[in-house]
């Protein structure tokens, strides 16, 4: 019993690597559990044994998609900048087209939305824990803005406007990134309130 156990954990391990790597290199309308099946090299069946539908498929693929992102980015030391910067950037040179392209369906896709709200909650999140410096003596309304600041300044969208639409490199991404958040915190606490 413990090695048919070990074996369906393994190829539950299979369709969600190839349920991932489809729904990030793809539009969701696009994927199909067939598709999936036969880059995990398992039946259809087996997919649907293990995940009932394409849309609980999804939240399982992407809620691990979204830990590996946490992960990464919560392993930076709080107030390292450079750091931080250099890390967010590299994340987003993985994974950014595909958040762009869940971005985009959010509103016309239902099973999207829940991946997409967490993973707002947690940029804000690493934002707060991050760059306690730019935050350093604020309250109320001037901390909220301060933040919200902060998340624009490294938001996946800033990515697209440097990377793709203004043709930065990565490391001229990394540089202007790293200004706008090194001006946000060398604000004095007078210009917070």
């Amino acid at each position: 019993m413990t090695s048919r156990a070990a074996a369906m954990e393994v190829t539950r391990e299979r369709v969600l690597e190839a349920a991932a790597d489809s729904f990030t290199a793809q539009w969701y309308d696009d994927v199909t559990m067939r598709a999936i099946a036969d880059a995990a090299g398992v039946a259809l069946q087996t997919v649907v044994n293990h995940f009932g539908t394409k849309e609980a498929l999804f939240a399982e693929a992407l809620g691990r998609w979204g830990d590996r992102i946490e992960a990464t980015r919560f392993g930076v030391v709080p107030g390292d900048l450079d750091a931080a910067i250099t890390t967010l950037v590299d994340d987003y040179e993985r994974t950014g087209d595909a958040a762009l392209r869940m971005l985009a369906i959010e509103e016309r896709v239902p099973p999207v939305r829940e991946p997409i709200a967490r993973g707002r909650e947690g940029h804000e999140r690493w934002c707060e824990r991050t760059f306690p410096g730019a935050l350093r003596g604020l309250r109320g309304a001037a901390r909220r803005r301060r933040l919200a600041q902060l998340v624009v300044a490294t938001d996946v969208y800033t990515w697209k406007l440097l990377r793709r639409d203004r043709g930065f490199d990565r490391s001229q991404t990394i540089t202007a990134v790293r200004e706008l958040v090194r001006a946000l915190h060398d604000l004095p606490e007078e210009a917070g309130r």
